[in-house]
């Protein structure tokens, strides 16, 4: 059987573009509800997840075999259950939405998606130019 882990980079690319997505879509669900009475923000935190698992005192090997080695799935799952319900509030009708913190949030997100998905490409890219496509 031929193994290879030519596409590992890009399945890692793959699963964060992913829980990017989802935190824009979140982001998004925030600002429409910016003026619904007692409405709470949600968040992703995938990125922290993602973290934690790469610097697990548990792995003592290179960051690509850290890559191979986590469980992409569970962690794209497990960002999408801790989406954290943020309990304070400063507004007399409840909601703790600020429309440009989310504003801010949401474009940094947009920007990591983008910068992402052109990762993606450029790893297809080279892949073909090796080939002699």
């Amino acid at each position: 059987m031929f193994s290879s882990t030519a596409f590992d980079y890009i399945n890692v690319l793959d699963k964060a573009a992913d829980a990017s997505w989802l935190r824009e879509n979140t982001l998004a669900n925030n600002l429409a509800n910016a003026s619904t009475p007692d409405y709470k923000r949600y968040d992703v935190d995938f990125q922290s997840l993602l973290e934690m698992e790469l610097t697990d005192s548990k792995y003592n090997r290179s960051l690509n075999s850290k890559i191979h080695d986590i469980h992409l799935d569970h962690l794209t799952a497990t960002a999408q259950m801790d989406m954290a319900k943020e309990n304070y509030s400063y507004r007399a009708d409840g909601n703790n939405v600020d429309i440009h913190t989310e504003n801010v949030e949401l474009a940094s997100e947009q920007i990591r998606y983008s910068a992402l998905t052109d990762s993606i490409t450029q790893e297809f890219t080279r892949m073909r130019t090796a080939m002699g496509r």
